[in-house]
């Protein structure tokens, strides 16, 4: 699907405010408000509005350790690759995995109560013997920046 600067606005509307009114999202983008919905539903529709959400500052709610971790896999087969993100992905404590090259496999994003929780979270991956070569851990000691906002206009091609 092509986007146009109509999309891009509505676009950057609903990231900033997932609950904004139809009214106020059609004097964002520029339109009256049913041209604008339909933009919408169509945005929708094409799945790149995924979805809706509130952003939790999980600090407010528990104490929790964030742990970046590195892991690189024994052997580079399809099946290895897919039976580890079958795993990852029931996995509630990773919260992303980014398959990447340069040297290891995946690198993890995990959130845990504590350290503790963290390494029980490890040790039980280990002893499902899911081909965990070696694994590397960094503590986030601090978010420096965690952006849930993408920047369209500077990712996207200037729109025609």
């Amino acid at each position: 699907m092509k986007l146009d600067a109509i999309d891009l606005r509505i676009l950057s509307a609903v990231q900033a405010d997932g609950r904004i009114t139809k009214l106020a999202l059609a004097e964002k983008a520029g339109l009256s408000p049913t041209p604008c919905w339909m933009r919408l539903r169509k945005l929708e529709k094409a799945g790149i509005i995924a979805g809706y959400h509130a952003r939790v500052d999980v600090r407010c709610v528990a104490p929790v350790a964030s742990v970046m971790m590195e892991v690189t896999l024994t052997n580079h087969r399809q099946v290895d690759f897919d039976r580890f993100e079958r795993v990852v992905a029931a996995t509630p404590e990773i919260t992303a995995c980014w398959s990447v090259g340069g040297g290891v496999d995946y690198i993890l994003k995990i959130m845990a109560s504590d350290i503790d929780a963290y390494q029980r979270l490890v040790d039980g991956l280990l002893d499902r013997e899911l081909g965990i070569d070696r694994y590397f851990t960094y503590i986030v000691t601090k978010t420096v920046k965690e952006e849930t906002v993408l920047p369209l206009a500077a990712l996207l091609p200037e729109p025609r």
